[in-house]
């Protein structure tokens, strides 16, 4: 857990240099072996604290942003509400009408009804929210969307130390852990609640790792 939250955590690190910091404490890892720990267990702590999640606020802000996996680019469709709470995270292939669909299924699961939703001007949102959220406002205007650019560079400053990723599933899982970490620390969950909120984090992955 320990080696998992600060991957996650702090955006300078590498796996060697967790590797490094566990090993001035004693605990001879290899950085192979955290980078499995972090695509094992990202998922599994993401799912235990669903429960304890926010319902999204009723003002959404959809958009895509681009990751670099061995020999080609990637997206990653991102949610954000009025507050800030990251909703979810989808990478994927493509940008497109299928990909915009998954999205906001996905999405739409963690509860909540967006009575307004921003997004670019991308083709396949009318279509996509005329479908699912017909009762959405949809606001595309330019410049509409900036509280989800801004978002993305907390992520992007996240990703740039590590000089790319290493293949698709390994950009599902830290830009889904990062977006877990981030929600934990802007307080969107029930996690962590009664500790000093420096210590938030921590508090929050050891009640989870009673939970997995």
């Amino acid at each position: 857990m320990l080696a998992v939250r600060w991957y996650l955590r702090y955006a300078l690190l590498s796996y060697r240099d967790v590797e490094e910091l566990l090993a001035e404490r004693g605990l001879v890892v290899d950085h192979v072996t955290v980078y499995r720990w972090v695509q094992r267990f990202t998922p599994l702590l993401i799912d235990a604290a669903r429960p304890c999640r926010h319902t999204p606020g009723d003002r959404w802000f959809v958009d895509e942003t681009y990751v670099k996996v061995p020999g080609k680019w990637i997206y990653l469709y991102r949610a954000v509400d009025l507050d800030g709470q990251v909703i979810d995270v989808l990478a994927s292939d493509h940008r497109d009408l299928v990909a915009a669909r998954r999205f906001f299924t996905q999405a739409r699961s963690h509860g909540g009804r967006p009575v307004e939703v921003t997004t670019d001007q991308a083709a396949s949102y009318p279509r996509v929210l005329a479908e699912q959220l017909p009762a959405a406002h949809h606001v595309d205007a330019r410049r509409a969307h900036n509280r989800i650019e801004s978002d993305h560079s907390q992520l992007k400053a996240r990703l740039r130390p590590m000089r790319g990723l290493k293949c698709f599933r390994s950009a599902q899982t830290v830009s889904s852990g990062h977006a877990f970490v981030q929600n934990v620390r802007r307080g969107h969950d029930e996690l962590g609640v009664d500790a000093d909120p420096r210590l938030r984090v921590s508090a929050a992955f050891a009640e989870l790792a009673l939970a997995i």
